[in-house]
């Protein structure tokens, strides 16, 4: 690999790494009573406030492109529904059912942008769903169905993010300040909606604010994520999609390896299997994605 193509795989490389350990430093404040929609609203109304100090301006876009709501209410879904479920739930599972998202994209394009699927696409649609089944197929259960809310929330986030996705494909003619402040602060309002909605209704309990010995962790991951944003555009923009979709990628390596190695996920041979198969439908819809042909790149991260 030459010099030009290594700073930006290795750009990309510290992306999936932010994403993949993101679950640990979430898990920690969840540990000392901070649930994760009220941390996903602090780190994202923090970088939120960033942004906007940072291009004020940006925020002007709304009035002529009113689609950007819908990019902040489908951006801030993905990261509310990921990080409430790699918090609660066993991360390898909860990764691997977010990677379903290539499956999302391709029915959402279908509808939303009239791209109709190949056979080569459908087929690795296919083969994506049989790794669904072995992952959702545990021994106690006779079926393969969803059995926690940390499932629904993988597989709702992995198909808002879908959303995100295809939003981003009819917005790219905005301003980029304005849809990186409709997704940041797309994070911010729909954890906090989320967040207090689930309060009032007795989901959550009353929060004992213990900002002193919580305030570290949010900053850590507000810069982490912030970014990890950074060097995500930075790479994206030197390398081609599927490029990027094979790098990013290693997000599934990383909170794999890190939760199994801290007991966070227990992975088995159905689950390491099933996950195979998701992972390797992603690498196809990477490989097959053609800038000249009009098809849908594979999302990289949920703060994309």
């Amino acid at each position: 690999m030459n010099h030009p193509r290594l700073l930006p795989v290795l750009a990309l490389g510290l992306n999936a790494l932010v994403w993949g350990l993101s679950w640990w430093p979430l898990r920690q404040l969840h540990a000392d009573g901070l649930h994760p929609l009220w941390t996903t609203a602090c780190v994202f109304t923090t970088a939120w406030i960033g942004i906007t100090l940072w291009r004020p301006s940006a925020w002007q876009g709304f009035q002529h492109h009113p689609e950007l709501w819908w990019l902040l209410v489908a951006s801030g879904l993905t990261n509310v529904g990921f990080n409430w479920a790699v918090t609660t739930g066993d991360v390898v599972r909860v990764v691997l059912l977010f990677y379903l998202m290539p499956t999302w994209s391709l029915l959402l394009a279908w509808w939303l942008l009239g791209e109709r699927p190949t056979a080569a696409a459908l087929a690795r649609m296919v083969l994506a769903l049989g790794g669904v089944v072995l992952v959702l197929k545990t021994p106690d259960a006779p079926w393969p169905v969803v059995e926690s809310l940390a499932d629904v929330l993988a597989l709702l986030a992995g198909l808002c993010f879908a959303l995100t996705n295809v939003l981003l494909l009819r917005l790219q003619h905005t301003p980029e300040s304005s849809r990186m402040v409709a997704m940041f602060g797309g994070g911010a309002l729909m954890a906090l909606l989320c967040a207090a909605a689930a309060q009032s209704t007795g989901i959550l309990p009353v929060v004992v604010w213990h900002v002193a010995a919580w305030w570290p962790w949010v900053l850590l991951l507000t810069l982490a994520f912030l970014i990890g944003n950074l060097v995500l555009q930075y790479g994206a923009a030197r390398l081609s999609a599927h490029t990027t979709s094979m790098v990013m990628l290693a997000e599934v390596v990383f909170a794999s390896v890190s939760s199994v190695s801290l007991g966070a996920s227990t992975l088995t041979w159905q689950v390491a299997l099933g996950g195979g198969l998701i992972v390797l439908a992603a690498l196809l819809a990477s490989q097959a994605h053609n800038p000249h042909n009009g098809g849908s790149p594979l999302p990289s991260e949920p703060t994309l």
